[in-house]
């Protein structure tokens, strides 16, 4: 079987087609906001997200509540409160993500035991699948990836002047925390989308690995920016190809793209050195 064959049949099914257009929007999403959280070293506020998003996915399973609606709201907390305490408290950064993250890993799994156990849907949120996206997940996971877009555009500038340099975006009269806390609201709302794909182990790998993979090869914040675009949504588009081909975990198999791509482009980064010299 021929590749536009395999990719003929692949488009064939409705649960691939809903999870090609999530997909990419998803990981659009992660990309653009990842180059700004890696360069603010905050980049595993994703992979602590995540953890608070499984939980709050597990206890709404539980107790038969809709997912979305309880980890949305959940997840957009602990971020302001990941910000916050991260910011003003005696708990910094990586400390704070780890605290959080654990905390909330473990109250969503002993409640699922004590309840459902865990079960395929638990699974699902822990490891992704793309066969637990449903018509409704879809249409909120658009509209809610497209406000994610409109407003990375929107506050392209200000995001850019408080990722390399906050005393001096404070100095020109910019509110550095309130696009802090918009950096993180909408962090916290890709996580969650990408949480039903990709799963809480894996979803905070469209965060680092594209932003990671183009610093390797660009410099300025434009240019890393529209590369770990092309990447992330590269990326997914192979993942998601290799796992309907192999029949393999659509979450591994994109990560695995991912990290390929940061192989290749930091060993590109190193011939480029040597030339120089």
């Amino acid at each position: 079987m021929s590749v536009f064959d395999t990719l003929g049949q692949l488009f064939s099914y409705a649960f691939l087609t809903r999870a090609l257009v999530v997909g990419l929007l998803i990981s659009l999403c992660a990309s653009l906001l990842g180059v700004s959280l890696v360069l603010k070293r905050f980049s595993m506020i994703g992979d602590g997200l995540s953890h608070v998003g499984f939980g709050s996915l597990a206890v709404s399973t539980a107790f038969n509540w809709a997912p979305l609606a309880v980890s949305l709201p959940v997840v957009i907390t602990a971020a302001f409160f990941l910000l916050r305490l991260s910011e003003k408290g005696k708990i910094k950064g990586d400390a704070a993500i780890a605290l959080i993250s654990a905390s909330a890993l473990a109250i969503g799994i002993f409640i699922a035991s004590m309840t459902t156990g865990m079960n395929t849907d638990i699974n699902s949120f822990l490891f992704g699948s793309i066969l637990a996206l449903t018509n409704e997940d879809v249409a909120l996971s658009v509209l809610l990836s497209t406000v994610v877009l409109l407003a990375f555009i929107l506050f392209y500038n200000r995001i850019f002047a408080v990722t390399f340099d906050e005393a001096y975006a404070q100095a020109t009269g910019i509110k550095v925390g309130h696009y802090n806390t918009i950096l993180a609201l909408l962090t916290a709302l890709t996580i969650v989308l990408g949480m039903r794909m990709m799963g809480a182990l894996l979803i905070s790998s469209l965060i680092i690995f594209p932003a990671m993979s183009s610093m390797w090869v660009c410099k300025r914040f434009s240019a890393v920016t529209i590369c770990a675009a092309i990447i992330a949504v590269v990326c997914f588009f192979v993942g998601l190809f290799v796992s309907f081909t192999l029949r393999t975990p659509t979450g591994a198999s994109i990560v695995l793209a991912n990290l390929a791509v940061f192989i290749v482009f930091y060993l590109v980064s190193r011939l480029k050195r040597i030339a120089r010299k």
